[in-house]
């Protein structure tokens, strides 16, 4: 299953925000999705399916339209009043802020399987070809002479994995010693070449602008990129430890309804789970809950220890709280 040439003319891409999914025509509804900033390419290639389902099935032409960014802007700007009927991101904290606000149904995790996260993923490593810094562990990022690249875990919900994953593996290494974990992790943010603001800007760092020596970011990313600019260019690696990255969906029931979506948003969530999108999901990179699906793609993705926040940290609560907010953990190892 090879990668839609539309990752290609996405990645150059100037614009951001809302794009249509469809040439713009007059429809009877148009369904609003707002999802993360690396995901333009796989929902380009879901939309379509969905939009030909539905018209086959209720006999109605619909448009989609996306809005993309980092997974928390993308939820504050819900609250500041985009009228999203749903949201696809990558972090639950970012549709939790949504639920508490009264977007979003309270029990939005019971609404759809899997904790409402129908695919999922781990933080994994993009490096150049031949891996000259012989990169395969998170024990390798913190050498003297490594950089790397990942997103500002300030505000991208990509780097926060890329932050937490590092954490845990630190803290399963140094078996609970809060001084030498921090040693750590104080090291490892130093070596830190370039912060972007989201996963997209961390990609142009290192394939266009050459900066680091190793891109971190899901794998479903390094594995698209590796696909787009070759494999004779780039290596990825999946440590043995990484973090489990769920993506989780809800309907913005609030916004649906006054949209007169809620049938519609229902249904293209829904669809996410159906055994032709996990397929699809699974050739975008992604790891999948379809038995039929994994079966399919078993020797796609390398086996790893996958650590939970909610095992490691307690909770996503008290990882942001602990390690994210102003003057926490990460600010405080940054401080020269």
């Amino acid at each position: 299953m090879t990668l839609p040439t539309i990752f290609r003319r996405s990645l150059i891409a100037l614009a951001l925000g809302v794009t249509v999914s469809s040439p713009a025509a007059a429809q009877e509804r148009e369904l609003l999705n707002s999802s993360y900033d690396i995901a333009r390419e796989l929902f380009a290639a879901i939309n379509p399916e969905f939009q030909a389902w539905w018209q086959e099935e209720h006999g109605e032409e619909i448009e989609i339209s996306q809005s993309h960014g980092g997974s928390s802007a993308q939820a504050r700007a819900i609250l500041q009043g985009l009228r999203a009927d749903v949201v696809t991101f990558n972090q639950v904290t970012d549709v939790q802020v949504l639920a508490d606000a009264g977007l979003v149904a309270e029990d939005w995790q019971d609404a759809f399987e899997n904790n409402a996260s129908p695919y999922y993923s781990t933080t994994a490593f993009l490096v150049r070809k031949g891996n000259p810094k012989g990169i395969e562990s998170w024990d390798d990022l913190v050498k003297e002479d490594v950089e790397m690249v990942f997103p500002n875990p300030k505000t991208s919900g990509n780097g926060r994995y890329t932050y937490l994953a590092a954490w845990g593996f630190a803290e399963n290494e140094f078996d609970g010693d809060e001084e030498k974990i921090e040693e750590f992790m104080r090291t490892f943010l130093a070596n830190v070449a370039v912060f972007d603001t989201g996963g997209r800007g961390a990609t142009t760092s290192f394939i266009e602008r050459e900066i680091g020596d190793v891109l971190i970011s899901f794998e479903s990313e390094v594995n698209n990129i590796r696909s787009e600019y070759g494999s004779d260019a780039y290596e990825v690696i999946v440590p043995p430890v990484s973090i489990l990255a769920e993506f989780p969906v809800a309907v913005v029931g609030e916004n649906a309804e006054r949209n007169g979506n809620s049938d519609l948003a229902q249904s293209y969530l829904e669809y996410l789970y159906t055994e032709e999108t996990q397929r699809l999901l699974a050739g975008f990179n992604y790891r999948v809950h379809n038995e039929t699906v994994v079966e399919e793609f078993a020797d796609h993705f390398p086996e790893t220890e996958l650590l939970e926040v909610d095992e490691v940290f307690g909770s996503w609560d008290e990882a942001m709280k602990t390690h994210f907010e102003g003057g926490a953990l990460l600010d405080q190892l940054q401080r020269r």
